[in-house]
Order: structure tokens, then C-alpha cells, then sequence
């Protein structure tokens, strides 16, 4: 099953980040998470750190830009498949690093990829 890092990740059950967990867990993809507290949704750990994950096929953003740029190098590490900017995450310079290293960049909507089964 393909692996998506949710970086930025809320024990709120309001924001779209954790929403996007579950929804992710419910559908049966296997989910790592990184946040700003550490705690566990769905079942997901999240963690404060930058991990060096394994097999990572996506990664979700719900960072602002500005909160992306710490990011950078880190997300070109794992090497992801793609990299997917939810509303309000959009981030020029940072498509530009991917389509540098090879990493497609996708403008979307997780929660509706996952509506949609475009996921």
C-alpha cells in the first residue's frame, strides 16, 4: 500500500489535516505524520521530528509556505512520488525545487481526492 506523509499534521479534530488522516486510514493507506505536537490520530503517531520514512509515494502538505521553507531539503530526501498543496499551502518557489529534483507537484485537495477516488 502506497505511504503518504501528512506534514503539518493537528490533534484538532477540526482542521483538514486531521481530517485528512483519518480519511486516509479509512481508506486503507498506510499514514505517517509529522506535527507540531506529538500525539496519535486514527491510530497514526505524530511526530515532532524529521524522520527519514521509508517508501514515501506522497506527501500532503498543510504548512503555509513561509512554514515550508524548514522543509525543503527534507522533503527532496524522501523522495516522494509527489507532493500535494492543499488550499492555502501553494508555494512556487517550492514546485520549482521538486520539478528540480524529479518530484511531482499537484495543486489539490486531499479530502476531495479521497471523495473522489483520485487519490
Amino acid at each position: 500500500m502506497k505511504k503518504t506523509l501528512v506534514l503539518g499534521a493537528s490533534l484538532n479534530p477540526l482542521r483538514y489535516s486531521n481530517m485528512a488522516i483519518n480519511r486516509l486510514v479509512n481508506n486503507k493507506f498506510d499514514v505517517v505524520a509529522i506535527g507540531l505536537r506529538e500525539g496519535h490520530v486514527a491510530g497514526v503517531e505524530i511526530s515532532k521530528e524529521q524522520q527519514l520514512f521509508d517508501d514515501i509515494d506522497s506527501v500532503t502538505l498543510y504548512l503555509n509556505p513561509q512554514r515550508q521553507k524548514e522543509y525543503y531539503t527534507y522533503i527532496v530526501s524522501l523522495n516522494p512520488r509527489r507532493v500535494i498543496f492543499n488550499p492555502g499551502t501553494e508555494n512556487p518557489e517550492l514546485y520549482q525545487l521538486l520539478h528540480e529534483n524529479n518530484i511531482e507537484s499537484e495543486v489539490a485537495c486531499t479530502l476531495v481526492l479521497l471523495g473522489t477516488n483520485q487519490y
